[in-house]
């Protein structure tokens, strides 16, 4: 990887991004909490949280990742909450396709992912910059799937 590359990939957004993460205050007592690790890098992502009427009441993260994977869970930590399953994993498919297939960015609240398109090109930083969303949806579909068999 050039230097000029390197420079375009960690933009001054995409760091700014990283030291401002949203949500890290632990819930007490959440609904669900998934970890998940990118064998490839050894990011980790922790996502708390609650589902009240099928959609994210309360939330948190804990990131251990690049600053490529911590910019793309600060910006879906600030859009997230009242977000429902199916939102959820549109935007973690719409990342992927613009990450994997020259894909549009994903519409509002999410088009912060925009900052991410330099990265479409460093098919090894993909995995992190996915994990907080793959590790959202994991949780919501566990919490959605305890309320069912709940009922």
């Amino acid at each position: 990887m050039s230097e000029a590359n390197l420079v375009k990939l960690y933009s001054g957004r995409i760091l700014e991004l990283a030291a401002d993460m949203p949500a890290t205050t632990p819930l007490d007592d959440p609904q669900v909490t998934v970890r998940k690790r990118s064998p490839l890098c050894g990011s980790t992502v922790t996502i708390s949280l609650d589902v009240e009427d099928g959609r994210i009441s309360r939330y948190a993260q804990d990131v251990k990742a690049c600053a490529l994977g911590q910019a793309s869970a600060s910006v879906s930590g600030r859009a997230i909450l009242g977000r429902d399953l199916a939102e959820v994993r549109a935007v973690r498919d719409g990342l992927r396709a613009m990450l994997k297939e020259n894909g549009p960015v994903p519409a509002a609240p999410f088009d912060g992912f925009e900052v991410l398109t330099p990265a479409r090109d460093f098919r090894n930083r993909h995995a992190s910059i996915l994990l907080a969303l793959d590790a959202s949806v994991e949780a919501m579909e566990q919490a959605c799937a305890e309320r069912s068999s709940a009922q």
